[in-house]
């Protein structure tokens, strides 16, 4: 199952083929059998993934759910405040600090079903493009260790690339959402500035900061996308134009798409 793609996963659980808790499960034991070698986490909360994962089986029993993401175990960047959980920004000085608020891209993906396996290993205080972090271990690329994981969002990228989770949230300020996607071949998506809420994710500079997804298919990514996009409130800079269907965009023609290159940034 850990090498399925998110849309795999969602169909499987809809068709009750594989639960939320086998599937979280299987994600939890293979973070346990690899990542004291990827080093793509910071910490991994099974207890909580697990009760998260029955309380969505309990939903399913009774006939309800909450759509593509129900019972999908997914992953976030430690710069992503997640109620109950340590944030550190991939360093020492939060350590023991317990966040009392919620990232609002998380709080969307939660509310859509999806289970949280833990935080993310990232380049401390997301300064930097190589994935080494002097505390927490370097993130090391899933496909030969050794060599780069890319970063910022470095344990995100190897997270998804090593099957640890079916998708992850990572930020990017000047790449560190694309290089560590192109390191890990996955894919990785820089949304458009003000698409996808900040609110509760620690900043590296708030005018040139994005969340975005990291997944195995750009199908995942437009499913993720259509969660985690939309209007907040609590962030000054976020969008009101309106959604669009993402995942409707896929299969459409791509001749008149321009690409712009920029040469001097």
């Amino acid at each position: 199952m850990t090498d399925w793609t998110l849309d795999t996963l969602s169909r499987a659980i809809a068709a009750r083929k594989i639960s939320p808790i086998e599937a979280t499960q299987a994600c939890l034991a293979r973070i346990a059998q690899l990542d004291a070698h990827v080093r793509a986490f910071i910490t991994v909360d099974a207890d909580g993934a697990l009760a998260s994962a029955r309380a969505l089986q309990a939903e399913l029993a009774q006939g309800r759910s909450r759509g593509p993401l129900h019972g999908v175990p997914l992953a976030y960047k430690d710069l992503c405040h997640v109620p109950g959980l340590p944030t550190s920004c991939g360093t020492m000085t939060r350590e023991y600090f317990a966040s009392t608020i919620e990232c609002t891209a998380v709080a969307r993906l939660r509310e859509a079903g999806a289970v949280t396996l833990g935080k993310l290993n990232m380049t401390e205080l997301a300064m930097g493009p190589f994935g080494d972090n002097a505390h927490h271990g370097d993130v090391q690329n899933p496909w030969k260790a050794g060599h780069c994981a890319g970063g910022s969002s470095s344990g995100s990228a190897a997270a998804v690339a090593a099957g640890f989770a079916l998708g992850a949230l990572g930020s990017d300020t000047g790449g560190s959402i694309r290089l560590p996607a192109a390191c890990c071949g996955v894919v990785g998506l820089k949304p458009t500035y003000g698409r996808v809420s900040r609110a509760g994710a620690m900043p590296l500079s708030w005018s040139l900061d994005h969340l975005g997804p990291l997944t195995r298919t750009v199908a995942d990514a437009a499913r993720l996308m259509a969660i985690i996009a939309g209007y907040d409130a609590h962030d000054a800079t976020s969008s009101r134009r309106g959604v669009p269907f993402y995942e409707r965009m896929l299969d459409g023609p791509v001749g008149g798409l321009r690409l712009g290159v920029p040469e001097n940034y």
